[in-house]
């Protein structure tokens, strides 16, 4: 079971910035990667960044040389700073793991997210 905790949302100016935190919380499952993802109002969820169990990262291309996704093991927290944010990144911004665990020699994969925190960038 894996459970998911965003945190560090808000409302800044454009050009500002903010820091997202997510708490991760698992019990038996093997985390492979925790990744962040945001919808705006009326559209599709996005992938924004994710960083693999190995410490490699991608971004989406909207949010490359802006965002940073960086994890502290010790405090079990993946965190999203965003920098130089324009209106066009509001959204609210969620948390997602992909893990996996064994179960009777068979691998089973699991995908969770968090309850999401809203971001507000104004013009």
């Amino acid at each position: 079971q894996v459970q998911l905790v965003e945190s560090g949302g808000g409302l800044v100016q454009a050009g500002g910035s903010l820091r997202l935190s997510c708490v991760v919380s698992v019990i038996t499952f093997r985390i492979n990667a925790i990744g962040w993802h945001r919808q705006a109002p009326g559209k599709q969820r996005e992938f924004v960044a994710r960083i693999f169990s190995g410490g490699s990262t991608n971004y989406a291309d909207s949010v490359k040389g802006r965002f940073t996704i960086s994890r502290d093991n010790a405090k079990n927290t993946v965190y999203l700073q965003m920098n130089s944010l324009k209106p066009e990144d509001t959204a609210v911004y969620y948390c997602h793991a992909q893990a996996s665990t064994v179960v009777a020699g068979s691998t089973r994969n699991t995908d969770d997210w968090g309850q999401g925190t809203q971001v507000t960038v104004s013009s």
